[in-house]
């Protein structure tokens, strides 16, 4: 889990202390995804992430939902519960092992009837969607490679005035260095397609490791 990795310790510090923090259910599921995944625990959005994709998702009065990565559910139960009433978020992700502890957090959250497990690869589940502008609100946290097929995807299927939020597109701060190897280069493309697209307005915010929010234009 990873806090504005890019800021001074002292401002990242002073950033997580002046957001709402989570509640005892994010908090215990936090915990025991540190407990069950060791260094792979980084993969989960921070708490102050959390709760800004639970504000998005209210003020954006989403009733579908779409998130790419869902891990052990602490992001997919923030968005669930900032939807509108009846609202549904339908969450990919590969993984049966991390994915059944979500479940069961899911469950002890009251959202199982709001949260719709797809397991398989998210591009083969979102090309299976109707082709129609009906996603309301979209977060994307997974294979950094996998970034422009899954922003095609979603943003084909998001209604004009829709939301997409990705993840990790600073890359803790490399994203600048030309150097940089591992997932930066990929991340540095996808950044630049979103940029260059006509069909949306987008803003880069220097908030946990990087978000992307993402408008579809149109609408209201």
């Amino acid at each position: 889990m990873k806090s504005a990795a890019f800021l001074s310790p002292a401002l990242a510090e002073y950033l997580v202390a002046h957001a709402t923090p989570p509640d005892d259910l994010l908090r215990s599921l936090a915990e025991e995804t540190r407990r069950l995944t060791g260094e792979q625990a980084s993969l989960q959005i921070s708490p102050e992430q959390g709760t800004l994709l639970t504000m998005l998702a209210g003020l954006s009065g989403a009733r579908l939902a779409v998130e790419v990565g869902t891990f052990t559910g602490y992001s997919s139960i923030c968005i669930a519960r900032g939807l509108a009433p009846g609202g549904r978020l339908i969450a990919c992700d590969v993984s049966e092992e991390w994915t059944s502890v979500a479940r069961r957090y899911w469950e002890r959250a009251g959202l199982t009837g709001t949260i719709e497990l797809r397991l398989g690869p998210a591009a083969e589940t979102l090309r299976a969607m109707p082709d129609e502008e009906v996603i309301d609100f979209a977060f994307i946290d997974a294979d950094k490679g996998g970034y422009p097929v899954y922003y095609e995807e979603l943003l084909r299927r998001l209604r004009p005035g829709g939301l997409i939020v990705a993840d990790n597109t600073l890359q803790g701060g490399r994203i600048t260095d030309p150097a940089a190897g591992g997932t930066v280069p990929a991340m540095r493309e996808f950044n630049d397609l979103v940029i260059r697209d006509p069909r949306v307005t987008s803003v880069l915010l220097p908030f946990g490791d990087g978000l992307t929010l993402i408008r579809k234009n149109g609408g209201s």
